[in-house]
C-alpha cells in the first residue's frame, strides 16, 4: 500500500511539472492576420512562481500570450511571416500593476498647484519641494499672487504641518486678502480654507456644529470632517474642463512608470456619476492601461442612506453595461471600508499614543465598521479596509477573527491595506486569519525621519513598514502608491522595500528589507492577486493578457541602490508596444521590430 501511495505522488508530481513547461507541438501558431508578435534577445522575466524564472522567447497573438519558453521551440511554432520584435538586451516583465491609485486625487492634484515638502516629477516638469515655516509661507504667496483667479477657489496642495509649520484660516485671509483659498493637506484628509473660500462654497458654521472633526475658527476640516464638506466641494472639484486636463497627465505619468494595470479602492470620492462619467472620458482615448474600481461601502453609505442600500446598489454595478466598459471595469464581490486616519496627518490610531500626547481619529465610528464588516463579509465579499496605525490595524484584525468564528469563510482574503506601522504580534495573527496585505513603502522614505523625531519615536518610526515581517509568514503582499501619497512608480516602491533608505539617506531597520524577487512580485503577481486578477494578468504565462513592461536593464542583475532610476524604454498593452514618450521614435535605442 505504501509503494501504491508512493506511485501516485510521483505521478501527480510528473504531471503537474508538465504542465509548468512550454507544450511541445509541431502546431504552428497562426499568424495570417498579422496579429502575432515574438519578442527575443533580452531576458524575459515570467514572475511566476516562488522562483526567478527567466525565459529567452515570447508569442502574443491578438492580445493573449501563447507561448514563452526557448527561442529555438517558439521559432517552430510560428509562422516565417510573424513579425519579430528585438529586445535588444532590455528586459521583459510583466506589466506593472498599481492596485491602490485613486484616479479622482490625481485629476485633482495634478489641475492645480503642488507646493509639498519634497519634489514631484510630472511630464511637464519638476514641482521643487519646500521645507520651513517661512519658505512655505513665502511660497503660497507667491503662487497665489502670480497664478490665482478672483473668480475662482484656489487649490494649493501638499501642505504638511512637520515640515511647514502652523496654517489656519486667519493667515490664509492674510496672504491671500479676498482670494478664495483652499490648501489641501499632503494627506489628502484634510483642508484648510479661508474667508473667501467659505463664502465660496456656501457652507456656515452651523452646518458642522456637530461634528467633531472641523476646527471653525481655524477653518479646517479633517478626516470625517472632509468627507462631510465633499458634497459642497465637488462641483469645484469636479469642474470637467479642469478634471479631464488631470486625468490626462495622470495617464502620461502611468505610461512613463510601465504601468498597464491600476485599480481604484474606494470609488468614488465625492460623485458617483460625475467622477465616472469623467473617468470614461479619458478611458475612451483608448490609453494603454484598464481601470478596475472597487465601491466605497462608506462613501456610498452616505450617498445611499444606509448600509443594506449601499450593499443593494454595489450589487449592480460589475454586470451593468452602464457601469463598465472594456477598459474600465467594476470588481465584482469587493467593497473598501475605512478605519482609523491619515499617516500623514499622524491620524492614525496608535496603540502607544504620541510622543506630543496628541491622539489619532478613527474615521468610521467603530460600530458603524463592525455593522458594515459583518454585511459585506456574510455576503462574500472581498473587503478591502484603509488601516494604518496598530490600533486601527488591530481594531480591523479583532473584527475579522469575530467574523471569522461566527461565519467562517475560505479563502475570504479580506486586505489591510497601507499598514503604516505593524508589529510581529499583528503579523501573526493576520497570517493565522488568512488575511492578505496591500502596502505603501514610500511612507518609510518620506517620513521615517521627521517622524523619529516627532509623534512616534525613533523605534516605531524606523520599523514602518516593516514588509519582511509578512514575507516570513507568507503573507500575500502588494505594493501600491495609493497616488497621491506616494508617487505612481512602482520601481520607487520596490527600491524602497530592498533598500530603506529614506529621503535623508538613512538606513532603517535594515533587518526587514525584503529581497528584489519579492519586490518585483508586489508590484506584478501579488499585484494581481490583490485584485482576484491572478490568472488574467500579473506573470508571463500561456493564456495570460499580453501586458508588459520592457525596462533598459534587468532589475535582479544591478546594484539594488539603482532600481528606482531604471529607465522604462517601452509598454506592451494588450500586445501593442508604446515606446516611451522620453525615447525619441526610430530613436537607435528603440526596440527593433521586424516581419
Amino acid at each position: 500500500m505504501r509503494l501504491y501511495f508512493v506511485i501516485i505522488f510521483l505521478a501527480l508530481c510528473l504531471t503537474a511539472c508538465g504542465q509548468t513547461q512550454p507544450a511541445a507541438t509541431s502546431q504552428k501558431i497562426q499568424s495570417e492576420s498579422a496579429n502575432s508578435t515574438l519578442y527575443h534577445n533580452g531576458p524575459i522575466i515570467t514572475m511566476a512562481g516562488d522562483d526567478l524564472i527567466t525565459e529567452e522567447a515570447l508569442v502574443e497573438e491578438d492580445g493573449k500570450i501563447v507561448f514563452v519558453g526557448d527561442l529555438a521551440q517558439a521559432k517552430t511554432l510560428v509562422d516565417d511571416g510573424v513579425k519579430e520584435v528585438d529586445l535588444q538586451g532590455s528586459t521583459m516583465l510583466p506589466g506593472f500593476i498599481e492596485p491602490h491609485l485613486h484616479p479622482s486625487l490625481a485629476a485633482i492634484m495634478l489641475q492645480n498647484e503642488i507646493i509639498a515638502p519634497y519634489d514631484w516629477k510630472l511630464p511637464s516638469g519638476v514641482k521643487r519641494g519646500v521645507s520651513g515655516q517661512d519658505n512655505y509661507r513665502a511660497r503660497i504667496t507667491e503662487s497665489i499672487k502670480a497664478n490665482a483667479k478672483p473668480d475662482e477657489i484656489y487649490f494649493i496642495w501638499g501642505f504638511h504641518q512637520l515640515w511647514h509649520g502652523t496654517l489656519s484660516r486667519e493667515l490664509l485671509n492674510k496672504i491671500a486678502g479676498d482670494q478664495p483659498v483652499a490648501v489641501i493637506h499632503r494627506s489628502f484628509h484634510e483642508v484648510y480654507l479661508n474667508d473667501a473660500a467659505i463664502e465660496a462654497l456656501g457652507i456656515s458654521e452651523q452646518d458642522y456644529v456637530n461634528n467633531p472633526q472641523v476646527d471653525w475658527s481655524k477653518g479646517h476640516f479633517y478626516e470625517g470632517g472632509w468627507l462631510a464638506l465633499v458634497p459642497a466641494m465637488a462641483p469645484v472639484l469636479l469642474k470637467p474642463e479642469k478634471y479631464r486636463q488631470g486625468l490626462a497627465v495622470m495617464t502620461q505619468l502611468l505610461r512613463q512608470n510601465g504601468i498597464t494595470t491600476i485599480a481604484e479602492p474606494g470609488f468614488p470620492s465625492s460623485d458617483f456619476e460625475g467622477e465616472l462619467a469623467l473617468l470614461k472620458d479619458e478611458m475612451a482615448k483608448n490609453p494603454p492601461y484598464d481601470v478596475y474600481l472597487i465601491p466605497s461601502g462608506t462613501q456610498l453609505y452616505s450617498m445611499k442612506g444606509g448600509n443594506k442600500e449601499a450593499l443593494a446598489f454595489i450589487e449592480t454595478l460589475a454586470s451593468t453595461d452602464d457601469f463598465n466598459t472594456t477598459n474600465l471595469h467594476f470588481l465584482p464581490k469587493q467593497v473598501k471600508l475605512f478605519a482609523d486616519g491619515a499617516i500623514y496627518s499622524q491620524l492614525m490610531q496608535m496603540k502607544d499614543g504620541y510622543t506630543d500626547g496628541h491622539e489619532g481619529e478613527w474615521m468610521t465610528p467603530l460600530p458603524l465598521f463592525e455593522e458594515q464588516a459583518k454585511m459585506y463579509w456574510e455576503n462574500g465579499y472581498r473587503i478591502h479596509v484603509h488601516a494604518n496605525g496598530d490600533l486601527g490595524q488591530l481594531m480591523v484584525i479583532f473584527n475579522v477573527a469575530r467574523l471569522q468564528a461566527d461565519y467562517p469563510r475560505q479563502d475570504h482574503r479580506f486586505t489591510l491595506h497601507h499598514m503604516g506601522y505593524f508589529t510581529a504580534d499583528m503579523a501573526d495573527k493576520m497570517s493565522n486569519l488568512g488575511m492578505e496585505a496591500s502596502v505603501n513603502p514610500y511612507y518609510l522614505w518620506a517620513l521615517a525621519d521627521k517622524y523619529s523625531d516627532n509623534g512616534l519615536g525613533p523605534d516605531r518610526a524606523e520599523n514602518l513598514v516593516a514588509l519582511k515581517l509578512l514575507v516570513d509568514r507568507d503573507i500575500p503582499l502588494s505594493f501600491h502608491s495609493d497616488f497621491s501619497m506616494a508617487p505612481a512608480e512602482p520601481l520607487t516602491l520596490a527600491w524602497t522595500a530592498v533598500n530603506r533608505v529614506t529621503s535623508q539617506g538613512s538606513q532603517m531597520s535594515q533587518e526587514q528589507r525584503i529581497s528584489v524577487h519579492e519586490a518585483f512580485k508586489a508590484i506584478t503577481i501579488d499585484a494581481a492577486r490583490a485584485l482576484n486578477l491572478e490568472n488574467q494578468i500579473g506573470s508571463l504565462a500561456k493564456g495570460k493578457v499580453a501586458n508588459f513592461t520592457i525596462l533598459e536593464a534587468n532589475p535582479f542583475e544591478i546594484d539594488p541602490m539603482n532600481i528606482k532610476d531604471l529607465k522604462v524604454k517601452a509598454l506592451v498593452y494588450k500586445g501593442k508596444i508604446q515606446h516611451n514618450n522620453s525615447i525619441p521614435e526610430n530613436n537607435s535605442g528603440d526596440l527593433a521590430a521586424k516581419n
